[in-house]
């Protein structure tokens, strides 16, 4: 089974997370996924949606691998990750989350880097778990929660831990909205079209505008943040 796969059609592209579990992230994700994010970009999609499985958006880190890890390769795996979700943050392209099912950790980082985010009204979960599992937040982390949560929710939400459920998400203005049943992925793919009318290049520069020189500021803190 792939654990991403790739589509693009009518200019809109797709990267769907199923590798039949947790969609866990490693290394050789992170690599897997920025060989896709490089496709989309030459293929000339004019927006990028990211969808899980039903029940399952992403987990985040694989958690049985991080114990395997040195320290060397648990730094090597925190720079992979940083620069793989910066990256998706000032992709030049708009960028949408279909979350299909719980967003953790990892996963919720990777919906709050999209631009837009859509749910499935159901016991899920979206939670950035971090502080509950002993994980100081890196800087580049907070960067991305913070474009996503609403200050007055971010205490709660990148501090305290808390668990959303999809509704409680929205009702905070964490998504864009709900989306439902078995077209949820297709649902999320329509918003993503309405955003093909938007000038490519101004896009791009407003994005790198916007959150450019605060994601290379996140990535300089990062080194100094990671143990030694």
């Amino acid at each position: 089974m792939e654990r991403l796969r790739y589509e693009i059609s009518d200019r809109v592209a797709r990267i769907t997370l199923d590798d039949g579990k947790a969609n866990a992230m490693s290394v050789p994700w992170f690599e897997e996924l920025g060989s896709l994010l490089d496709r989309a970009e030459s293929d000339g999609a004019g927006a990028l949606v990211f969808a899980g499985r039903p029940g399952m958006f992403s987990g985040g880190l694989d958690l049985k691998l991080l114990p395997t890890l040195t320290p060397a390769q648990l730094n090597d795996l925190s720079r992979t990750f940083a620069r793989t979700m910066l990256r998706v943050f000032t992709l030049p392209i708009p960028t949408v989350a279909a979350c299909t099912g719980h967003a953790i950790a990892g996963g919720a980082v990777l919906s709050f880097a999209c631009d837009l985010r859509f749910a499935i009204d159901g016991p899920f979960r979206i939670q950035m778990n971090e502080t509950a599992i002993g994980i100081a937040v890196p800087s580049w982390m907070l960067l991305i929660g913070g474009a996503a949560i609403p200050p007055r929710h971010q205490v709660e939400g990148m501090l305290h831990a808390r668990a959303f459920s999809p509704r409680e998400a929205s009702e905070r203005g964490i998504l864009t909205g709900l989306i439902e049943g078995d077209d949820a992925i297709a649902q999320a793919t329509q918003r993503a079209a309405t955003l093909l009318s938007l000038s490519r290049d101004a896009y791009a520069a407003s994005k790198q505008r916007l959150r450019g020189a605060a994601a290379e500021r996140a990535l300089e803190l990062l080194e100094r943040e990671l143990p030694g």
